[in-house]
């Protein structure tokens, strides 16, 4: 579940229902991954490495139109630019060079 994102709240991220599922399969040192904000459904690929550096790749989309989509999209265009991750218990934080991060929580913990 994301807990912390850009300007938008906690309760917002909540309400959209936003996660991210890492559960997919590995293949070649890969993590299919995907991600829902509250419209639709996006799946990419995540590489982390041991040295804290994670490669996303972009990441492909349903096409629904929805009356609010601008977490989608900040979420979208942001996701691809994240660099670095750090997993602190259930806790996992990706982030970039320039300081902005998302941080989610496994789904059974809150």
């Amino acid at each position: 579940m994301m807990i912390s994102f850009g300007g938008f709240s906690k309760e917002e991220l909540v309400a959209n229902k936003a996660e991210v599922n890492l559960t997919g399969k590995m293949e070649n040192g890969e993590i299919q991954g995907s991600a829902f904000m509250g419209c639709n459904r996006m799946s990419f690929t995540f590489e982390f490495k041991k040295d804290g550096k994670v490669k996303i790749s972009q990441g492909v989309s349903t096409m629904k139109a929805c009356q609010n989509m601008s977490l989608e999209a900040s979420f979208q265009k942001k996701l691809e630019t994240m660099t670095k991750y750090t997993i602190e218990g259930h806790f996992l934080t990706l982030s970039d060079d320039n300081g902005n991060s998302m941080k989610f929580v496994a789904a059974d913990w809150d």
